[in-house]
Order: C-alpha cells, then structure tokens, then sequence
C-alpha cells in the first residue's frame, strides 16, 4: 500500500507543448515488484498520444512507438474500487525491436515458425532487437491520469550496443539510421495530395526534385518510396463512405473508426463534433489570444444537416477551419455541451489557451453560452445579411441605377441603426420607399421581415467585427461553398455520412494544402476549386492610391492583372454597401475595389467612420467620462487608448523613426513615439476626452482589430488589479510641466503593454 500511495502523491505533469518527450517530465524512483526500482511519470490520459509522438522525434535515435501488448476492460462491466486496479494497459515498444532479424539475432519463440514474406516497403531489416520499451496503464481510482512506467529507455540491443540511429555504425546507409515510417506532415501532405486529384507520378516526381536539390536523403522522409504513395492512393480510392444503408448506423461506424477525429457525438438527438489533430494544432497556434469566429448554418437548403464552422485568422488573416459541428438544430443546450467538449480538448493540450474574441454572424446565437464557455467578449458579424442583400439585388435588379439606389438606401439604414438613432422601423420605410422594384421587395418581406428585428438588435447591443474579419469569412464560406457542393449527384447531399466523410478528407486535404508552401508547384492548384489566395482586404493594399478616381458619387478604379488593366466602377464609395462592376461583387461579395475605395475616403476624411472605428471611439468615450470617483475605469480607459494605438501602429507599419523620439523615451519611462499631427495637444491635457482622439489619429484609414472594440470593457476590471499602470499620475504631472505642450508634439503618451484582449 505504500507504494500506491507513493505513486498517487506524485503531481500530475501537463507540459504546454504540443508534443512532449521524457526530458520534458520529472521522473520519480518508486519501489516495485520483485525489488526492483521503477521509473514513475503521472500525466493526463488525454495526452498520451502526445507523449508517444514527442518520444519518437529523439533527436539522438529517431524511431516510432508501436503497441506491443493491449489489455482493456469492457465498458459495461461494473468494477471494485481497487487502489491498484487497472482499467486499460498498453505496452508501447520502439518499431526497431524487440525481435533482431539482423544475421544471428533472436526472435521471440512465438515467431520462430513464421516465414515472413517479401520486405515491407519502406521497412527493411527494421526489426533490430531494439529494447526500449515503456508501459501505460490507466487506473480505475484515476481514470484520467496515466501512469508510465518507463524503465529501459535506451536504444540498445540485449548486448547493450546501439541498434539503430545515427550512433550505430551499421545502420549507416541503410534505413535503420532514421525512423522507420515516414513523419505525420509527410503522410499527411501526401494523402492531402491524393485526395484533391494529385496523380502518384507528380507527388514522386516533386518529391525526388526536392530531394536531389538538396543532395540526398538526410531525414527519413526523404526516403519515401513510390510503392507507399501507391498503396495509399489505392486506399483512397476503394474507400467508401456510405458503411451501412442506414444513415445513422453509417455515421456511428465511422464515429467508431475515427475516434481521434471526434470531440463530441451524440446519437439521440443528434450532433457531431469533428476536428482533426491539425485542426487543433491550428486552434492552438492562431487561436490562442486570437479570435475564433463562426460560419452557422452552411448549407441549410442543400445539405440534410447544415455545418456550423469554426475558424481562427492565420498570420495573413485568411480563415482556417478548427472544428466543425453537424447537427439538425443548435439549441442553447447543445451548443453549451459541444462548446464545453472542444475547449476541453484544447485544454488538455494547452491548460493556458485562451481566446480573446469570438465572433458570431448570427443574431440568434446563444451569447451567454459563449462567454460561459470561452471566458472572452462576443462580437458580431454582419457579413452574411450584406452578401444575400447584395446577392439579390444583383440578381433581382437589372437595372444598374436601381442597385445603386437600393444599395445606398440599405446602407443608410444600417448606419443609423449601429449609431442608435433608428430602429427596425427604418426598414419599413425601406419598403416603401421601393415599391417600385417588386421583385426584391417581395424576396425582403418573406426572407427578412420576420427576423430583422433580431438583427437589429444585434447590431446596437454587439461590438462589430472589423472590415477584414468579414472579408476573411466571405473568402471561406467561397471556398467551403466551391469545394463540398460540388457533386454531380445532388442525392448525396441527403446523407449525412457522405457529409461527414468528405469533410475530413477532400475538405480538410484542400484547407491543409492552402496552408502548405509547396502548393504551387502542382498545376491542380491553379484551378478554381483549389485557389485559396488572399483575402479582398489584402488584395485591396496592392492597389495604388493613384488608381483610384473618384467623381462624384462614383469612381474608377485600375487594377493590374495578367491580362493588362482593367477599370472597374464602384458606386457609393466609401460605404460597405457599395456596388461594383466586378465579377466577386456581382456574387454578393466585398471586393477589393470597394474596400480599396473605403481606406481613401477614410483617408481624405471623405467618408464616414466604419462602424466597428465608431463603436471604438464611442466606448472609449463612455469610460472616460466614467463619475469622477471611479478612478479606476477612467484610468485604464486612457491607458488602452494610447496602448491601443501603439498595437495598432504597429500593425500597419505607420511607426515613423525621429531622432529625437530617443531622448523623450528615456525621459518618460515606459512611453512610445506619437504623431498628434492632426489635433491640438493643450486641448489633449484639458480633456480627458480628446486622449481617445490621439489613440485614433492613425486610425482614420483603417478598420481596428474587432478585439479592440468596445468589448475589451467587459472583463477589464478582472485583470487591472495586477496590471495597473501609473497612466494617471504621468497624466497629471506632465499637465503641470511648463514644457508639456512643446514635448507633446514630438511624442504620445502610451501605456506599456495590457496584454491581447
């Protein structure tokens, strides 16, 4: 018993690393059986695959971990609380061993009969004697602790020699100097490959090119063989997705094989979490501190079940899907339960992940949930009501003058509505207003009257996400559009387990590949299904400020392509709800024309804020003039004014190196370089108000972060106890300063760093 109570007052070790190995855990000596010395570990059951994969990137001995031996208890079955009870035991041993097929090895009795056939392809000789093995075992009194016990950790052979890796000499040349299977991103990369319609022949071709080009195999995925490639591209083809005729018993078939692929599945009702292990390893790196939006209700008139997409903005703010849910409705208590099972998994991969923003594009979604489960401000999107507005008017008025007019109506109502003088009797007059065009209106009334309440609502009680968020979601929903309704059968779509099936191969092939730096060397990414490119928000930087020429309530503007110059028009510039003669725009979309015609308004101050900018200034504004003895609100209110502005200059590259900046840091402690070029400082010290001004002055020709709206207030006094900065008093001192007005136009005032929001 003292054993067991040794080994149940070790810690449990949760190393945040995506893949660990034993040199990243404390290793405890506790007595055994038989007298001997055990090498103990305790971490979470969920993390065992991650210790298995860290363990087989030995730098000194690369290898992988096979199972050896399983033994696992039935489910059903009911067991006594034992302290030393065991619920599941698996043997993990290094793939080189422990037979030794090398000439005058031995090979346990059991296999002393077998003939073995012709060499695996990319395993010969791989079986070397190799000893190092370790033992998992899952305790009924900790079902989700594990247990290690690793004692032979070394790569050697019964004679103690080196075996295999680098430091045997025999294994020079041969396989047995790298690992014996190639590595997950290889697999993986070749598979995606498979999947989008790469022939066998290309993916080897490219694959040896690369391999010449840097002089020969150095790594074990250089040695990748043309009879593997092979053998997977004809276990793509012959798999099937429909398991069994019932749909449902098919699904849960499929739930049965891919259990690494599913975070959340319940039969009754029904509800389907997917998400592969790139995917988590994405929500992890982009997710963390970041954004995570979501794309509900895809496919609702086509699929039998619609997808609920959840996405997170890489380094150039394009969306990559993190998780997807399949479900016949998403109700407040299926939504908390599915939430609650994904941001446990990332837990268990990353206890300090942490999202800063999630933004929704549904005014119905379930807010509370969200920041129940996530912990994080709720911003909306209003990206899917402007694209069908725009779809249809495309499509239901002919007339050019009319859509701009239509357009430019929707526009206005929008606006007052995000700026709160107007509600949802404004689309009334809408309607009446355009009683001239019936087919539209008659499209407005059945689809949009009943809801628009809601919102409208939304829209006045929620952050708005920034132009470049909705931007990116229309991107993805394009390409999750183009590259699952694609089947010529249009009866597949009434199967939820061809769904399901084709979202985790050909989907999910086709987003990991936008990610992968090698794509262009194939020529099936040039095809439009495949193209991922940039989003309209990134494509609009390229455009030059002397291509664009506004005229009125128009303007042209050249874009350079391939094919020469092309001029596009865009109608009401500076206005979301513009209307452009470009080939995205005629599909519902934002181009970059118009967003590209937005930043010069913006500029030239031609225009009017964005609404998201203007939420930002408001919400500002509103902590500012907290009552006077609320010192702590108004105090981190000017401190994220000018932090705020720091980041974003940061961002846009608009940090202007002065000589001078320099002297004036090291005079005012922890405070950074400042334009004010366009205000008058001494009203900056009289008014607290005008601080927000200065956050905003670069501000004017872009869209914040939609984190760095008003919904950074809401979880501001959780983290200020123990990041309060001296903002005040600096205020308050420099206002007395003589010299205040003749420094301040040299530099800003800012605050040292409040973390992401």
């Amino acid at each position: 018993m003292a054993r067991w109570d040794q080994i149940f007052s070790l810690p449990v070790q949760n190393p945040t690393l995506p893949e660990f190995s034993s040199t990243h855990l404390v290793w405890s000596k506790v007595e055994g059986y038989r007298d001997n010395i055990d090498r103990l570990a305790l971490i979470p059951f969920a993390r065992v695959d991650d210790f298995v994969k860290g363990e087989s990137s030995n730098q000194d001995c690369p290898t992988s971990f096979h199972v050896e031996a399983r033994r696992r208890k039935p489910k059903e079955k009911k067991y006594k609380p034992k302290v030393d009870g065991i619920l599941e035991y698996i043997l993990y041993w290094c793939s080189f061993g422990p037979d030794d097929n090398r000439k005058g090895g031995s090979v346990r009795p059991s296999r002393s009969t077998y003939v073995p056939k012709k060499n695996n392809a990319g395993r010969p000789n791989s079986k070397r004697g190799c000893r190092c093995h370790f033992i998992v075992k899952r305790l009924i009194a900790e079902p989700t602790v594990a247990l290690i016990i690793y004692n032979s950790d070394k790569h050697v052979d019964e004679k103690g020699l080196p075996c295999h890796g680098p430091q045997d000499k025999k294994a020079a040349g041969t396989r047995a100097m790298f690992a014996p299977y190639i590595s997950e991103d290889l697999r993986l990369r070749v598979s995606s490959l498979l999947y989008v319609g790469v022939s066998v022949e290309t993916i080897m071709q490219r694959h040896n090119e690369s391999v010449e080009k840097q002089g020969g195999p150095s790594n074990r995925d250089d040695l990748l063989t043309h009879r593997y490639v092979r053998r997977l591209e004809r276990s793509i083809r012959r798999s099937t997705y429909e398991l069994d005729e019932d749909d449902h018993v098919s699904i849960s078939m499929w739930v049965e094989s891919h259990q690494s692929h599913v975070f959340f599945f319940d039969a009754d009702p029904f509800s389907l979490g997917i998400q592969t292990e790139w995917q988590l390893q994405q929500m992890i790196r982009f997710g963390n501190c970041g954004l995570l939006a979501s794309d509900s209700r895809f496919g609702t008139n086509k699929l039998k079940y619609p997808i609920h997409s959840l996405v997170v903005f890489d380094s150039e703010n394009k969306a990559i899907p993190v998780a997807w849910v399949i479900a016949p409705r998403f109700s407040s208590e299926d939504a908390y339960r599915w939430m609650r099972a994904l941001c446990n998994r990332v837990h268990a991969k990353d206890p300090s992940w942490k999202v800063a923003g999630f933004i929704v594009d549904d005014p119905f979604a379930d807010v509370i949930t969200i920041r129940d489960v996530f912990q994080c401000p709720v911003l909306f999107s209003f990206w899917r009501a402007r694209h069908a507005w725009h779809k249809n008017i495309f499509k239901k008025c002919p007339d050019t003058e009319m859509r701009v007019k239509i357009s430019r109506e929707l526009g206005q109502v929008v606006d007052k509505i995000c700026r709160r003088q107007g509600t949802a009797t404004l689309f009334e007059c809408f309607v009446e207003d355009f009683v001239d065009n019936p087919e539209f209106l008659e499209y407005f009334r059945a689809v949009w009257s009943p809801k628009i309440g809601a919102w409208t609502n939304a829209l006045q009680s929620h952050p708005l996400a920034s132009q470049e968020t909705c931007a990116a979601m229309e991107l993805y929903h394009f390409q999750l559009k183009c590259r699952l309704l694609n089947e010529r059968d249009s009866e597949v779509y009434q199967r939820a387990d061809w769904l399901v099936d084709k979202l985790g191969t050909k989907v999910h092939s086709y987003f990991w590949l936008d990610e992968y730096s090698g794509k262009d060397k194939f020529a099936r990414y040039w095809k439009e299904e495949w193209a991922s490119g940039l989003t309209s928000f990134r494509k609009a930087l390229s455009i030059r400020n002397s291509d664009v020429v506004i005229s009125g309530m128009s303007a042209k503007i050249t874009d350079e392509c391939d094919d020469g110059n092309e001029v596009h028009v865009v109608w009401n510039p500076g206005s979301q709800f513009g209307v452009c003669s470009c080939s995205w725009a005629e599909k519902g979309y934002i181009c970059k024309h118009m967003i590209k015609l937005t930043q010069v308004c913006l500029g030239n101050r031609a225009a009017r804020q964005s609404a998201s900018l203007r939420q930002y200034y408001q919400t500002l504004s509103d902590l500012l003039r907290c009552p006077p003895h609320d010192s702590l609100f108004r105090d981190y209110a000017v401190s994220l004014a000018v932090s705020v502005e720091k980041q974003i200059n940061a961002l846009c590259d608009l940090q202007k190196s002065d000589a001078n900046e320099d002297t004036v840091q090291k005079e005012i402690a922890d405070m950074g370089p400042s334009n004010g070029k366009s205000h008058d400082e001494s009203d900056l010290v009289d008014k607290q108000v005008g601080l927000v001004e200065v956050a905003g002055s670069e501000m004017e020709n872009i869209d914040p972060s939609p984190c760095l709206t008003k919904a950074v207030a809401e979880d501001v006094t959780d983290t200020y106890e123990s990041q309060r900065p001296p903002i005040l008093y600096q205020y308050r001192r420099m206002k007395k300063d003589k010299n205040f007005e003749r420094d301040a136009k040299r530099s800003k005032i800012w605050a040292p760093e409040q973390g992401s929001v």
